[in-house]
This record gives C-alpha cells, sequence and structure tokens, in this order.
C-alpha cells in the first residue's frame, strides 16, 4: 500500500507539472476514486456506463457499476464483529453470511524462523553478502482461523510462506504443524507432511499448467499419493468443481479457456484435493477485479467454515485482509513488526509502519482523496547485508491481549 501510494502521488504530481493526459486501466476502484476525472466502466467488451467520478461514485446507473462498487471492500467496515464474514453481494440473495469463528486449538507453530538468501560475487562467485528475507519471524495459527501476513512488496511475507512449506530451505527456526516438526523431516517424511498444507499462488495461470486439462491437474495430487484410482478420481475431481463452484462442463477444459477467476478456482480445487489443514494463499486475489476477488474471497470463508481450514494469508491489501482475517501480523524488512488479534492490530495500530500502512489505503471515495503532503514516504532501507551481520532478536512489548509490538530496531 505504501508502494502503491507512493507511485500514484508521482504519476499525478507528474500529470500537473507536464499537462499529459493519463488513461488509467485497473480493476482497484479505490484507485479510481484516488485518481480518475472520468470513468467508463467496461463489461463483456463494452462500454456499459460513463461519467465523472462522482457521478459513477455517487449515483451509478448500470447494474454491473452497482454490482462493482458493492464488491469493493472498505477499510473499517468489519468495525465492531468479532470474527471474519463473507461479504454481502448484489444478486446473491441467498448467500450465507455468518461469522467464522474458528476454535481455540492450535495447528501452527512458528517459532524463530530465518531465511536468508546469498549474494554471490568475484571471480570465484563466493558469497558476499546475505539478502535477509526473513528474520526471526515467530508466530501461531489456530485451526479454522486465518492469520494474515502484510507488508509491501519486498518485506518477506512470501518467503516466509515458501519457507513453511520449504519450498525454500530456512537457516533456521521452528515450524510445527499439528504435532509435526517440519524442519526435521527427510526428503519422504516431508513429501507425506505436505499432504496436511498446500499454497495457492498468486497468478493462476502461471501455476497451472497450459498443456493439461483442468481434470488431470487437479487429480494430479490424487495420482501422486495413490489416494484414489480409476472412476473414484474423476467422481473427487467432479465433486471438488461442484464445491468451489464450477461446472462439470469444465473439466476438460484447458486453462486459457477459463477467465482468472474461473482459473484461480481450479487453483483452489487442486489446493483442496489432499484435504489439507493449513492453506497457505500468497496474494491469492490481487490479479483479480472486485467482483470476482469478492466471489472468490466468500468461496474461501465458506470453505473454511465448511471444511475448519486454517490460513496463512498473505496479502498487500489492507482493506481485504481486515474482511478475511482473525489475526494480523504486519511485516517490514523481514521481520514481524506488530501482530495481534485483528480488531486490534485495526483499530489500535502502535508501530509506526503500520499507521503508515493504514494511511496509505485508498478511500473507494472521490471526496475523501489523499494528497502527496497527507502520505510520509521513506526510502526502504537495503535488506542485503555483509556476511559478518548479526542481526539483533526480535524482541516485543505487549500493548494487550495478543497485540504485541517490536521494540528491536526496524529501520523505520
Amino acid at each position: 500500500m505504501t508502494i502503491q501510494a507512493e507511485i500514484l502521488a508521482l504519476m499525478d504530481r507528474l500529470k500537473r507539472e507536464t499537462g499529459t493526459a493519463v488513461m488509467f486501466i485497473t480493476h482497484d476502484m479505490a484507485v479510481v476514486a484516488q485518481m480518475a476525472d472520468r470513468v467508463v466502466v467496461m463489461f463483456r467488451g463494452n462500454k456499459v456506463e460513463e461519467g465523472t467520478v462522482e457521478e459513477i461514485f455517487n449515483h451509478p446507473r448500470h447494474d454491473y457499476t452497482k454490482a462493482l462498487l458493492a464488491a469493493v471492500p472498505k477499510l473499517g467496515e468489519m468495525r465492531g464483529k468479532a470474527a471474519p464474514e463473507p461479504m454481502k453481494l448484489l444478486g446473491a440473495e441467498n448467500q450465507r453470511i455468518a461469522p467464522i469463528t474458528g476454535t481455540d486449538k492450535r495447528l501452527l507453530t512458528v517459532e524463530h524462523l530465518t531465511t536468508r538468501f546469498p549474494v554471490k560475487g568475484g571471480f570465484f562467485r563466493r558469497t558476499v553478502a546475505n539478502v535477509h528475507a526473513v528474520e526471526d519471524v515467530s508466530f501461531t495459527i489456530n485451526k479454522g482461523q486465518t492469520l494474515s501476513l502484510v507488508g509491501e512488496s519486498g518485506c518477506g511475507k512470501s518467503s516466509a510462506g515458501r519457507s513453511i512449506l520449504r519450498l525454500v530451505e530456512p537457516m533456521g527456526g521452528k515450524v510445527d504443524l499439528d504435532g509435526v516438526d517440519v524442519m526435521a523431516l527427510g526428503p519422504n517424511g516431508l513429501r507425506e507432511a505436505r499432504r496436511d498444507m498446500q499454497m495457492i499462488f498468486q497468478d493462476p495461470f502461471a501455476s497451472l499448467n497450459p498443456q493439461m486439462q483442468l481434470m488431470d491437474q487437479v487429480a494430479e495430487p490424487l495420482r501422486n499419493y495413490s489416494i484414489a484410482s480409476g472412476s473414484e478420481i474423476s467422481d473427487r475431481v467432479a465433486r471438488l468443481f461442484d464445491r468451489v463452484e464450477l461446472p462439470r462442463s469444465f473439466l476438460r477444459r484447458y486453462p486459457h479457456e477459463l477467465s482468472g477467476g474461473q482459473r484461480q478456482r481450479v487453483a483452489i480445487a487442486r489446493a483442496l484435493a489432499l484435504e489439507p489443514k493449513l492453506i497457505v494463499s500468497d496474494e491469492a486475489v490481487s490479479a483479480l477485479d472486485v467482483s470476482v476477488q469478492a466471489q472468490v474471497l466468500n468461496l474461501m470463508m465458506e470453505l473454511q467454515a465448511d471444511m475448519g481450514l486454517s490460513y496463512l494469508f498473505i496479502s498487500h491489501d489492507m482493506a481485504v485482509v481486515e474482511r478475511v482475517s482473525h489475526n494480523v501480523g504486519v511485516m517490514y524488512l523481514g521481520r514481524i513488526v506488530e501482530i495481534g488479534p485483528r480488531a486490534a492490530v485495526f483499530e489500535n495500530p502502535q508501530h509506526p509502519y503500520t499507521k503508515a500502512l493504514m494511511k496509505a489505503v485508498p478511500i473507494a471515495d472521490p471526496a475523501r482523496r489523499k494528497s502527496e503532503k497527507d502520505l510520509n514516504f521513506k526510502p526502504i532501507p537495503s535488506p542485503i547485508h555483509g556476511v559478518d551481520y548479526k542481526p539483533e532478536p526480535s524482541v516485543y512489548k505487549t500493548v494487550g491481549p495478543g497485540h504485541m509490538v517490536l521494540t528491536t530496531e526496524s529501520g523505520y
């Protein structure tokens, strides 16, 4: 959010200084409210509505425009609510809206997780420095609940998620998944443990094989673990398609024949195939337009309520995080600088970086545009340090029940 706000402010300043006209193409309605003078709304290749930004936001006329605006998650709309709940969407009168409380039983415990990437240099390509991607990170996730990791690009949140699954090998720390020490597992044990932890990636087109039919891609985990065979695989895949609300006629299609939201539903079906306990969602909805994003988020929350899934939800979108989270961890330069219950972090932020993130969130209201002077931009310090560098351990102070703030120097 801070980087987005900085880029938007830069574009706006250059536009004013040079007199250049800008055609801004986006699915983010809050960015539209922040940047636009006039708005054209398109649907299936056609222009369905056009007007000033004030007219579009305050008096939308077309049903699609109304649905778009209704699907925008708004920062602060979860105030006073104890647990996440799906969004109420236009045209979904039979939609189930109920808080998702989860349990108080711990599923995942991460302690002092550290991941660094070597920087090579010189004729012999020796390690001359390290990128401190994840530095002394600790948190827990309860069964049936969601912990969100938020922060700007390069803060280490995706590396943390990959490190937990050991898609990236951590340098140190402990990862306990329902009593299993993931860090101590050998190749066979790790393969077995991954039945309980799956990942949904940001770009479903990149994470799906363009040359395989969708049925085979969702069936692949079942075949890999010899869970089913023959007609039983077909039946299970068909039920998974039902579960993620995709028609069975899509089973024999290829990824390029689907929309972005439909492809992400296939990715979710594949992640559910092994009936995992934990799903790491790495920016899984950031590439989707707001109406499709809301549908996928609602689907994920409904699956959580029905199946008791736990999510590590990685995102930079604060309004989305507020909607789906039980607990929130804010990351900066590889460390968690603030962590606690969603209401505590959003309604009573304590760390300066958390406050800066909140302040940078664009609001889907053209009357409440942020000016450049409202934002305090700071250059991001480099996470690259020499091989002899020894970082301080992360030390936290408790400011409320489960609400902790980093006291170690974080560079912000």
